[in-house]
């Protein structure tokens, strides 16, 4: 299951199915207070069977600091519980038709732009954006395009304070043909921009299945992340020993390099005790080194 076709279900209008309280008696939820070292957060859509305001009353009491990939229509649920809309979105067509390909320019940059108002506008700053598919496109044409049609926004979002932070998928497994899937590639296209503005989204499940070497690769390139996504590899599951990788570990890395920005938590529950929150906030643990 993908990020992809979970948003395409809930558009369908299973995305917002009445629940019954959440009873956390029978858990083994530590409510101790977080370290503070980390800003703590979690992709919506992971929980996408969970009303919004639910999942925003749970992240609060977990000592999150916000909810990812939240658009403007739900962030007065999330001022309601004092939290922020920690990577927005809502600007992007889809995660296939993205600044790669000139043809779209003509929509994404109108809305970008009113997307980068909005996000300054509600006091937030990070908003996500996306490379698009190949579709043949060689990687050199892909970065050019993408360079012109970001450079179209980015005086924008400088002026407004908001960071654009371009996402790092797999086309391994998740994202076939998907042009911004390896750490060169970003890298290369922040430098063409060269603005603090631009950033990418690390994504370690993603870049695990493509590249490897997760820890190295965050001290190499670390100034070009601007945002971090979490997920047990394989599978998208749960951040235990049931995967290859080990998160404290990364965590400490990205700790060591200054970092100050949001880990979200983007993997999908495998144990549904209390709807998955159980094993949010175990993971939420895993990583508050």
């Amino acid at each position: 299951m993908n990020r992809r076709n979970v948003i395409k279900t809930m558009a369908l209008g299973t995305g917002a199915l009445a629940i019954p309280s959440l009873s956390h008696e029978n858990s083994n939820i530590d409510e101790s207070p977080l370290k503070g070292k980390i800003n703590h957060s979690v992709c919506q859509w992971c929980f996408g069977t969970i009303p919004i305001e639910t999942l925003a009353k749970e992240a609060s009491k977990l000592g999150l600091i916000g909810i990812d990939l939240i658009g403007p229509q739900h962030w007065d649920i999330l001022k309601k519980y004092n939290l922020d809309s920690t990577m927005c979105n809502g600007a992007e067509l889809n995660l296939v038709d993205g600044f790669n390909d000139a043809k779209f320019h003509d929509k994404l940059i109108p809305s970008y732009l009113e997307h980068i108002d909005l996000v300054a506008n509600a006091g937030y700053k990070n908003l996500i954006c996306f490379s698009g598919n190949r579709r043949g496109m060689d990687d050199e044409l892909g970065l050019k395009n993408s360079v012109k049609g970001l450079k179209a926004i980015l005086s924008h979002a400088e002026k407004r304070g908001v960071i654009l932070h371009m996402e790092l998928l797999n086309s391994k497994v998740d994202h076939n043909d998907y042009m911004c899937d390896n750490s060169n590639w970003g890298v290369a296209l922040c430098k063409e921009l060269d603005s603090d503005n631009f950033k990418l989204l690390y994504d370690i499940y993603h870049m695990q299945i493509m590249e490897g070497d997760v820890i190295h690769t965050i001290q190499e390139n670390h100034q070009y992340y601007g945002h971090y996504h979490t997920a047990g590899v394989p599978g998208r599951n749960e951040i235990d020993e049931t995967q290859e990788l080990y998160y404290p570990a990364i965590m400490e890395a990205i700790l060591k390099t200054g970092f100050k920005g949001v880990v979200a938590q983007e993997f999908i529950p495998q144990n549904k005790t209390n709807y998955g929150f159980d094993s949010l906030a175990d993971s939420i643990r895993r990583c508050d080194v």
